[in-house]
């Protein structure tokens, strides 16, 4: 988990978020919950991110979208 750009605009979504829950409950739990709250997204964002690496792989095929092994599509190459 490291701190990106994009960052900046989830901790501000947050604190604005903090400063709407103050009106319901003590600010400090108005905190701890943001805090659980960014943790939370940030290792949900980093989960999936691994998952697409993952399908991924060296790349997609430009002609049919499959995953792209060993240099060659499995679908185009076999074809010719």
């Amino acid at each position: 988990m490291k701190f990106e750009k994009r960052d900046i605009v989830l901790i501000a979504g947050l604190l604005l978020f903090m400063v709407g829950l103050m009106p319901f409950m003590a600010p400090v739990y108005a905190a701890m919950i943001v805090i659980i709250m960014y943790f939370g997204i940030k290792v949900y964002v980093g989960k999936r991110r691994e998952l697409i690496e993952r399908d991924v792989g060296e790349g997609i095929c430009m002609e049919c979208g499959a995953k792209v092994s060993n240099k060659k599509c499995p679908n185009c190459d076999s074809q010719e």
